[in-house]
């Protein structure tokens, strides 16, 4: 694996590092050792898929309040998406900043997210799938979202026709 350090804190693009002869590749995905030498949280106790039928969709900007806050490990294996990470951490030099990375099957990178983050994405493709490994389990209790559209963060998505769920319009600016 490649890690490859990005503007928030915290935040890495991970590239498989392929190992490739006429039948295709092979490439390792996770290691313990690896993340934690990182300092990247390497227990994951939850792994969710995303399948999303329709191009823009848009899901977020999603993150769990104390004491359940997650770390997540994002990859999209189906299709592509515009993932966006926004630093929610007050006492982070780049609190409010945001980034977005093109995920795609394609490709095959991964976006590790430390626990401060909202995260969403846009779809870019039909039936795109994206699957993410959880550093903590979902407590709806725990739940936060900040709209997709707030006007203190500014955050560009690529397609004007959003699809966007009730629970994720019902966030307050």
């Amino acid at each position: 694996m490649i890690f490859k350090k990005m503007e928030l804190d915290g935040v890495y693009l991970i590239s498989l590092d392929k190992q490739k002869d006429e039948r295709g590749f092979f490439a390792r995905s996770f290691c313990k050792n690896e993340f934690i030498d990182y300092g990247l949280c390497a227990e994951w106790v939850q792994c969710n898929f995303s399948y999303n039928v329709k191009r823009g969709t848009l899901r977020g900007m999603h993150y769990q309040k104390d004491p359940y806050e997650e770390a997540k490990l994002v990859s999209c294996i189906r299709g592509s998406i515009y993932d966006v990470i926004l630093d929610i951490r007050k006492t982070s030099k780049t609190y409010g900043k945001w980034i977005t990375i093109k995920l795609t099957s394609e490709n095959n990178n991964m976006l590790y997210i430390p626990i401060g983050m909202a995260h969403g994405f846009q779809t870019l493709e039909d039936h795109s799938v994206v699957y993410y490994q959880m550093g903590e389990y979902y407590h709806p209790e725990s739940a936060c979202g900040i709209r997709f559209d707030d006007k203190r963060f500014s955050i560009i998505w690529p397609i004007n026709e959003k699809i966007i769920s009730e629970k994720d319009l019902s966030y307050i600016s």
